[in-house]
């Protein structure tokens, strides 16, 4: 017999999953269009050297792979097979598509995305191989006004879906840099290094230390005991500046500063810290960086951050850019788990009796067209058991039930 589950990390949605779903995909682009920004679409599918780009961190390794049409499977290495790939995220193939339209697009671009993407990962509890992403970004505009942007139309979305107490964790890719430096760690090193740090919640400080120390042999204490005394101090942001000192330059100080200041001042459902141990996994992002989480789930739930370089790759001019990812799929869970339901409902449902003739059919269908001008009509014939299938289109949110009988219909309730 032919499989009749889905492929593995992939997903049917009942109705009312879907509902809900749509819900929240409605509520998201509502938000996200009164800050101005409007929506595009890119191909699922795109070249795999834009994929394959080193933009994307260890996304990179989890593409799914699209054979090339009609060559024959005998080269040892599928990269010789494989032209193009379903894309893994929506940042990369934005910059494409800006790089091919820029010259119809406004000079500051606040484009929004809500689409599926693929990675062939390891399915667990709000990670799947399909999934959506809702994106926002905003193209050409070089200030921090971008970011405070994105934080606050992200804070916004998330409010008007009944979230609060939601934190962002806001750092900095030169500020990483920066603590690196006054580290000892070489630039060839610190790529490691950060993906070290960014495991702290995952292999905590001796895991941490364990792997530093094969790095770069000597440095992992100094750089822990940097960390902790700015994790540990009443003001972590402060204290960073402080201890950084000159490795620090005082416009990237600034940035987080005015940032931290001003969506603090203007969000109403949680709030924005410093978190000198915040990485993002991504190798594109060249200034703040920022992750969202919400009360009841332990990982992330969103993130984003600035990627002033990656257009530059395809143009050969830089663009400042930035951006904002909600983990819709987390997001969605979490409603669900709460019992939030989102069955609209779906008007009338006439029932007929299964020997209706020609002429009573076309009576029929002609008054559900004309109460379709108002409202959804679905028109559906008797099973035996009548009674639960009142029941059951009662469940459904059918608000009104009729049954048509010899040209009159009658309310059932």
């Amino acid at each position: 017999m032919l499989p009749k589950t889905p492929a593995k990390g992939m997903r049917d949605f009942l109705p009312d999953e879907y509902a809900l779903r749509q819900h929240i995909l409605a509520t998201i682009q509502k938000t996200y269009e009164s800050y101005g920004f409007t929506r595009i679409e890119t191909p699922a599918v795109e070249n795999i050297s834009l994929l394959t780009s080193k933009q994307g961190g260890d996304n990179e390794k989890l593409i799914f792979k699209i054979l090339k049409r009609g060559e024959k499977l005998t080269a040892a290495d599928s990269d010789d097979l494989c032209d193009l790939g379903l894309r893994y995220d929506l940042t990369v193939p934005l910059s494409r598509f800006y790089a091919n339209n820029v010259g119809q697009l406004p000079s500051v671009f606040k484009a929004m995305q809500m689409d599926n993407v693929w990675r062939a990962d390891r399915p667990q509890r709000g990670r799947f191989r399909q999934f959506m992403q809702c994106d926002i970004d905003i193209i050409g505009e070089q200030s921090n006004l971008a970011e405070t942007e994105l934080i606050s139309a992200t804070m916004q979305a998330l409010d008007n879906l009944g979230f609060q107490n939601v934190t962002v964790r806001l750092s900095d890719r030169r500020l990483l840099n920066a603590l690196a430096e006054k580290c000892g760690f070489s630039d060839e090193q610190k790529p490691s290094v950060f993906i070290t740090l960014d495991k702290l919640d995952k292999i905590g400080v001796t895991g941490v230390m364990q792997e530093i120390d094969a790095i770069a042999p000597g440095k992992a204490t100094e750089f822990v005991n940097l960390i902790n005394r700015i994790t540990s101090a009443p003001d972590p942001f402060g204290k960073c500046v402080e201890e950084l000192g000159a490795y620090l330059p005082a416009e990237v100080a600034q940035n987080v500063e005015q940032i931290l200041y001003v969506t603090n001042n203007l969000v109403q459902n949680g709030k924005v810290v410093f978190d000198v141990t915040l990485v993002r996994g991504m190798g594109y992002y060249t200034g703040a960086i920022y992750e969202l989480s919400v009360d009841g789930l332990g990982i992330s739930v969103g993130g984003g951050g600035r990627y002033d370089k990656m257009i530059g790759r395809m143009t050969g001019t830089d663009v400042p850019a930035c951006g904002f990812s909600i983990g819709f799929e987390r997001i969605a869970m979490l409603l669900a788990e709460r019992g939030v339901k989102f069955g609209a409902s779906r008007g009338s449902a006439v029932l007929v009796d299964k020997n209706l003739d020609a002429k009573q059919t076309v009576d029929v269908m002609k008054a559900c067209r004309n109460a379709r001008l108002n409202s959804n009509v679905t028109l559906l014939r008797k099973i035996k058991n009548f009674s639960f299938q009142i029941k059951q289109l009662t469940e459904q949110g059918y608000q009104t039930i009729y049954e048509y009988k010899n040209g009159t219909f009658t309310k059932l309730n």
